[in-house]
């Protein structure tokens, strides 16, 4: 476990991105990118090399800081996000992660049947002391310049890992399970999200200003199943995380990819804001859940593929279809932009620099109009 003491941090200089978490008016809307820290950038695959593999790469402390800073150097973002991976909660739990170039996450072990299921607990969190310590030193490295997100998977997103084995196209052998043995599946996901929250608490502990919890594979469920099986076990993890730490509000944001169907339902969550994928539509949204959320997202990835004055149009669409952000005292409807999903690995960097400017110059324009 960590230590005791909490470690000192210089202050913040720009809490954009934590306003706007909290429903509280900023100048302009701030933005970051989910994968920002990753392989669009040259700098990273450099760093990576040197690292030898992914696990390589995120277990170790001066790369994981070295690599999240990456993108701040480039472009004047408003949030870090650390650099790991949502499968370590699983690794912890001796499933064996590794990653095959080119070929995705991979378990040595899957969890399939009662036996399995039956050796499953919540890691040790001293198994995962390497992340602890990379946002401890990612959070001194970031010297206050903007806030640090922690992040973990949802609950459904790592059982869908641990029983398929890997990533999968069809989820043919997580539903089975879900379908035929649903006890079975319910055990899976009740130590997962005590997993989860315990996870997020200690990088909270280590100095993560936010968390996210990526509930990645929520929008392969059947209605009525995302409820049972998914919702249900993000609402459990969030009831267990810090709100506060050390003097600050912890805001949290839940990212449900194919998720808009349930935003009225979402909107409950006893979370500060919800990140939307780019088949969401902002407007919409923020009539079901901006009384109460704010709204991340939601740029389509590919749209950064297309020259940067076509880049420029699509951020205006996005923020034109939130609208006005709330301005005055108080709180109100917020919004926090972002990609609809992960940055493509194929992206080119002077594109990003295109968006980041574009999200910058046009959200103030609109606070200005008003």
């Amino acid at each position: 476990m960590t230590t005791t003491s909490t470690p000192s941090f210089a202050p913040l200089q720009n809490d954009t991105f934590l306003r706007a978490c909290l429903r509280q008016a900023t100048d302009y809307t701030p933005m970051w990118m989910m994968r920002q820290a990753g392989r669009f950038l040259p700098e990273y695959r450099a760093t990576r090399a040197k690292a030898g593999s992914f696990m390589g790469l995120a277990t170790n402390v001066d790369y994981a800081t070295e690599v999240t800073l990456q993108p701040l150097d480039r472009f004047p973002i408003d949030a870090a996000i650390l650099f790991s991976d949502i499968l370590t909660v699983p690794d912890a739990m001796g499933l064996g992660l590794s990653f095959a170039l080119g070929e995705g996450p991979k378990f040595a072990h899957s969890v399939r049947d009662e036996a399995a299921v039956a050796k499953l607990e919540v890691p040790d969190m001293a198994k995962l002391q390497y992340v602890f310590d990379a946002v401890t030193s990612i959070r001194k490295a970031l010297n206050g310049r903007v806030p640090l997100i922690g992040f973990s998977g949802s609950p459904w997103t790592l059982a869908c890992y641990m029983v398929e084995g890997a990533g999968s196209d069809d989820y043919r052998l997580v539903k089975t399970m879900m379908y035929s043995r649903p006890d079975l599946m319910h055990k899976i996901l009740e130590i997962n999200a005590d997993a989860v929250a315990l996870y997020l608490n200690t990088q909270i502990e280590a100095g993560a200003q936010a968390v996210m919890v990526f509930d990645s594979w929520g929008g392969v469920l059947a209605d009525g199943a995302f409820q049972e099986f998914s919702l249900a076990y993000t609402r459990r993890v969030l009831a267990k995380l810090h709100k506060t730490w050390d003097g600050a509000t912890i805001p949290s944001i839940v990212f449900t990819k194919g998720g808009a169907l349930w935003l009225d339902e979402m909107e409950q969550l006893d979370c500060n804001a919800l990140g939307l994928d780019w088949t969401a539509n902002l407007t919409k949204a923020r009539i079901i859940a901006g009384g109460s959320k704010a709204l991340q997202g939601n740029l389509d990835p590919n749209v950064l593929f297309a020259p940067p004055e076509k880049i420029e149009a699509e951020v205006i669409k996005v923020l034109n279809a939130f609208g006005t952000p709330h301005s005055g005292p108080g709180f109100g409807p917020t919004h926090i932009f972002n990609l609809g999903h992960g940055i493509s690995q194929h992206t080119p960097p002077e594109h990003v620099a295109a968006l980041v400017e574009a999200v910058h110059k046009h959200s103030r324009l609109m606070r200005g109009a008003c």
